[in-house]
């Protein structure tokens, strides 16, 4: 996940209960490259433009810690305090959908805004 300064969109996931066949979808339509992400028990994918290191995008399989994110395309955005945004959302009418949680580099979770959209708030790991 790239790094981003607060209200940067820094990723974005689809989280789908047939992520090869989506990622194979995204292959043959966009030109993406899949990178395996080994999730213990199955494999994710990391998908990007052919012959960069820099990944944009994540196909992933709706199981596991993933089971409850809606199947879209879900945009990560940098908070400062991934608490005290949390807190912010339910007292503007948003709901939690999913975590908060670790990832590798930081904390997420899901949000719902009061039309209904949702986004991940992202939290980068400091120290």
């Amino acid at each position: 996940m790239a790094v981003g300064q607060v209200g940067a969109i820094v990723w974005h996931d689809l989280t789908v209960a047939n992520a090869a066949e989506v990622r194979d979808f995204y292959q043959a339509v966009v030109g993406w490259e899949a990178t395996p992400v080994d999730m213990g028990d199955y494999v994710d994918f990391g998908m990007g433009a052919p012959g960069s290191d820099e990944g944009g995008a994540g196909i992933c399989h709706a199981r596991g810690m993933n089971a409850d994110i809606p199947p879209q395309w879900l945009v990560y955005i940098t908070v400062a305090d991934l608490d005290e945004s949390i807190a912010r959302c339910k007292q503007l009418g948003g709901e939690v959908v999913a975590g908060p949680r670790g990832l590798a580099d930081g904390r997420f979770c899901v949000v719902r805004d009061p039309a209904g959209a949702v986004c991940a708030l992202f939290q980068e790991a400091t120290g």
